[in-house]
């Protein structure tokens, strides 16, 4: 490993060194994919990585390529002390909104894990249910603490096969390439179209007058 990267996995997880000083074992960092798109689900994933991790690549999965961020989910996933996806479906975003349905993926991913974290950091939410779980909330935390990092590669690259899958089923939306988010090609499919089955109504009625 190159001394830069070195250096920037380092400094990511100066937030867990902190904890793990402290004589916290398990930390599990949370993050989620899909709550802007007008199509497909929202996934939450939990993650609870060993302390001495130093995956390279490891970064917030915005800023990772979609090829590197297939190769990191491997590597996670192996090297993962334990690791939970839940996904919230389209229709359930519609029932109780986005932010109630990522919130609910939270506790289903917590749930899902097979090693109980002492301690959880999540990306920005707050008033959430961690199952009685000690939580820190810290903002742009996919960028700044390693185990979100790992987390947010794990929720994305779960959510971009999904909506491959989806891509075969509704290839003239163009799922495969936009993920379901509104871009120009998105929503001009849309307009010549209508709605399919895995559109979120509720996102869809704000700017396009299709029932």
């Amino acid at each position: 490993m190159k001394e830069k990267e070195l250096e920037r996995l380092t400094k990511l997880k100066e937030i867990e060194k902190e904890f793990h000083e402290k004589g916290i074992k398990y930390i599990c960092g949370i993050d989620e994919a899909g709550r802007g798109p007008l199509a497909g689900p929202v996934c939450v994933a939990s993650v609870i990585m060993p302390e001495n991790s130093m995956i390279e690549g490891v970064n917030d999965s915005k800023k990772v390529s979609e090829k590197k961020r297939e190769m990191l989910y491997d590597k996670i996933i192996e090297e993962a002390i334990s690791y939970s996806v839940a996904i919230i479906s389209e229709k359930e975003i519609d029932e109780i909104n986005i932010l109630n349905a990522t919130k609910k993926g939270l506790t289903q991913s917590i749930a899902g894990l097979d090693v109980k974290p002492e301690l959880i950091l999540v990306d920005a939410l707050d008033k959430i249910d961690t199952l009685g779980i000690p939580y820190k909330p810290i903002i742009k935390g996919d960028a700044l603490a390693y185990s979100i990092s790992a987390a947010s590669i794990l929720a994305k690259v779960t959510r971009d096969r999904i909506m491959r899958q989806m891509d075969e089923i509704y290839p003239e939306y163009g799922f495969a390439g936009h993920k379901g988010y509104g871009t120009a090609k998105h929503i001009a499919a849309i307009k010549e179209f209508g709605l399919c089955d895995i559109h979120r109504r509720s996102f869809t009625k704000n700017f396009i007058n299709i029932k």
